[in-house]
């Protein structure tokens, strides 16, 4: 049984899960607190944190055509970490925060194992369906990873923070990582361009680090910009890196350093 199927089966679930959680929970908070309704207590804001995330990846394995089966022991996987994890968190042992964290990182591995239990259904399904005829549902369909990188940056816009120079150095670092898990070193200029990459974001980092202050952070703003270029650069070639990974990236990066040339102006 070949597990590269089954690895991208369970990326897109968790990408669709994530893509719920990032959707939907604001649009909740945001509703609750336009009804005057007080804040979830931390149990219960778990469980509506794996309905979110439930949501997502059942609307997304339903229009990949997995079965009712399949979507339900999916969203099982959402709930049953929670769901054991309450259990001490009543008792007292443990903290709201290791519920949350602890719920997020046992939803993983029970998501693998929904996979496992019906990997034939998943090593056997098709990488991608015919594309949808409703321009809307076509955008959605080969956009979701810039609409993704919008719902992962919202905070970004009403709570700007401004990032360290050190940040800048992650930039050229993802790119040498996916790039060696990719095996993109055989095609010729592409190491070179990487490290040429590498070099002018280092030397980004730091000057800024030395400059300090506003100056230094205009720096940081200008590296994350521009590394939205290069994202459009590498997503046009179709070099190195996916071109879903540098649409995301092209999308995060720019907010990034938009939001923090907006947070530098306006003092």
């Amino acid at each position: 049984m070949r597990l590269r199927p089954l690895a991208r089966h369970l990326l897109e679930m968790v990408l669709a899960m994530v893509a719920g959680m990032l959707l939907l929970g604001p649009a909740r908070a945001a509703l609750g607190g336009a009804l005057g309704l007080a804040p979830a207590s931390p149990g219960v804001g778990a469980l509506l944190m794996a309905t979110d995330m439930s949501v997502g990846l059942a609307v997304w394995m339903w229009y990949r055509g997995h079965s009712g089966a399949a979507i339900g022991e999916m969203v099982l996987a959402m709930y049953a970490p929670v769901l054991l994890l309450l259990v001490p968190y009543r008792a007292g042992l443990l903290d709201a925060d290791t519920l949350l964290v602890g719920g997020h990182l046992l939803m993983v591995p029970a998501m693998a194992a929904a996979v496992l239990r019906r990997r034939s259904e998943y090593a056997g399904h098709p990488a991608a369906r015919p594309a949808p005829r409703h321009p809307l549902a076509r955008v959605l369909v080969h956009r979701w990873p810039a609409g993704l990188a919008l719902l992962m940056t919202v905070d970004s816009w009403t709570s700007p923070v401004p990032l360290a120079a050190y940040t800048l150095l992650v930039l050229p670092a993802g790119y040498l990582v996916i790039g060696s898990v990719r095996r993109q070193w055989g095609v010729p200029g592409n190491l070179r361009l990487q490290l040429a990459g590498l070099a002018g974001w280092s030397a980004l980092a730091l000057l800024a680090a030395i400059l300090g202050g506003p100056a230094g952070q205009w720096l940081v703003a200008v590296g994350w910009l521009a590394h939205s270029g290069w994202d459009l650069f590498h997503h046009r070639t179709r070099r190195v890196v996916p071109r879903g990974y540098a649409q995301w990236c092209g999308v995060l990066d720019a907010v990034l350093g938009i939001t923090i040339m907006l947070t530098l102006i306006n003092g």
